[in-house]
């Protein structure tokens, strides 16, 4: 852009990063309002960049204009099952113009690729379509979506209750089954590590001796066919920072027989989740799912969850 200039990003940039951040954030909670307040304070909002920048092997970029900082970014490489990888966390950019988010990626790419990083990833906040337009430009595509929706009282439902040490077995049996479908067109997904069964019925053992996990059932016939699993946020390693609401709890599994698709087991359950939640005084519950994932892109959003960050992602060949 004229007379935008481009630097490395170093703790010289912290402060106005906070204070750019913290007015993104302010606007997106305009938008969504069960979001965190907190970051709406520069300095809390600084502390978050600061800990991006400060991860092994975090980098980044900053925009100035006649002197003043207009735009910042910040990426950090994850696990290695993410692939050659960087990732643009929810606190990792904002600016006071998206177009401003371009030239900030292609600085801050070039040396990602440099790196053998190139697989890259963003969230960006849902209601912000000019950032989101912006980084389409640069060559990301929508993976992935991040909601939110009160937690409201509801009755528990019938066809859904808690899970019980009898039900370990049909869990075992049911756990590998999302990961399952995400093989599948248009998903391709590459997790395909469906994990050692004895270890699966050991974390479930465990997880049912803990009042803080919420593990649901549906049961059909006799035979457990579905399972939902409520954890605290914090708990979550996906809703971290501003994606991450106070008084929150995440809805962090959820998988159901395909032989019982339209029964109304998934329904249930996902009734029963809400009341879960509201029983334990939650504020607000959040989940998210794989956008080409038809048939959780579609069930989300129509149980009354709002796309609160969007996760894009671009693959350099």
């Amino acid at each position: 852009m004229p007379g935008l200039a481009l630097a490395p990003f170093s703790d010289e940039h912290l402060d106005a990063a906070g204070e750019l951040l913290a007015a993104r954030h302010a606007r997106h909670r305009r938008a969504e309002p069960l979001l965190a307040e907190r970051f709406e304070d520069p300095a809390i909002a600084r502390l978050e960049v600061e800990a991006l920048f400060r991860a092994e092997g975090a980098s980044g970029t900053v925009a100035t204009r006649d002197g003043v900082i207009v735009g910042y970014l910040v990426g950090t490489p994850k696990d290695a099952m993410w692939g050659a990888n960087i990732w643009v966390d929810p606190a990792g950019h904002a600016a006071d113009d998206p177009e401003t988010v371009r030239d900030l990626y292609g600085a801050a790419a070039a040396r990602w690729v440099e790196e053998a990083r190139t697989r890259h990833y963003v969230l960006v906040p849902a209601t912000d379509g000019r950032s989101i337009d912006a980084w389409f430009r640069v060559g990301f595509g929508q993976q992935h979506a991040h909601g939110i929706r009160q937690a409201t009282p509801e009755a528990w439902p019938e066809g859904a209750r808690l899970a019980e040490p009898g039900d370990i077995d049909g869990m075992v049996e049911v756990a590998p089954l999302i990961g399952r479908h995400q093989l599948l067109s248009p998903v391709f997904s590459e997790m395909r590590n469906e994990g050692d069964p004895a270890e699966l019925r050991r974390e479930i053992e465990e997880d049912l001796t803990k009042p803080e996990i919420g593990n649901l059932v549906a049961e059909l016939d006799g035979r457990v066919v579905g399972n939902f699993v409520m954890v605290p946020t914090e708990m979550s390693s996906a809703h971290t920072s501003l994606a991450r609401p106070d008084r929150s709890c995440f809805l962090g599994f959820a998988a159901t027989d395909p032989s019982v698709r339209g029964s109304g087991a998934g329904l249930a359950l996902t009734h029963a989740c809400f009341a879960w939640a509201a029983e334990r005084g939650y504020e607000s519950m959040v989940t998210d799912w794989r956008v080409t994932n038809l048939l959780s892109s579609r069930f989300w959003p129509k149980r009354g969850f709002r796309e609160t960050f969007l996760r894009l992602y671009r693959s350099i060949p």
